[in-house]
């Protein structure tokens, strides 16, 4: 089984940072894209930043010049640095990996549980 674990969610008046960790663990072969998202209650998720297997990131216009995503293939970790925060970036925010497990069979997508960012003006 695969289970992803987030971490480095918290409270932070506007203008600070945090840093996301999404950790991928149990019967991981492979991970392909890796991707962190986020939820406001009554709202849809949206993608907020993206990373392929090759390095390729995409982000969401809102967060493009103060989010950074990165990985660690090595450790199945995907990060998300959260710079110069505002209040609306407060959600839920989630990450998802694309996974193909040691058992074989294609990659699905896997979803963490979610940690809250909470940004105070």
């Amino acid at each position: 089984q695969v289970q992803l674990v987030e971490s480095g969610g918290g409270l932070v008046q506007a203008g600070g940072s945090l840093r996301l960790s999404c950790a991928a663990s149990g019967s991981v072969f492979s991970i392909n894209a890796m991707g962190w998202y986020r939820q406001v209650p009554g709202k849809q998720r949206e993608l907020v930043a993206a990373i392929t297997s090759g390095g390729s990131t995409n982000y969401a216009d809102s967060v493009k010049g103060r989010f950074t995503i990165s990985r660690d293939n090595a450790k199945n970790t995907v990060y998300l640095q959260m710079n110069s925060l505002k209040p609306e970036d407060t959600a839920v925010y989630s990450c998802n990996g694309r996974i193909r497990t040691v058992v074989g069979g294609t990659a699905r997508g896997y979803w963490g549980q979610g940690t809250q960012v909470t940004v105070s003006s």
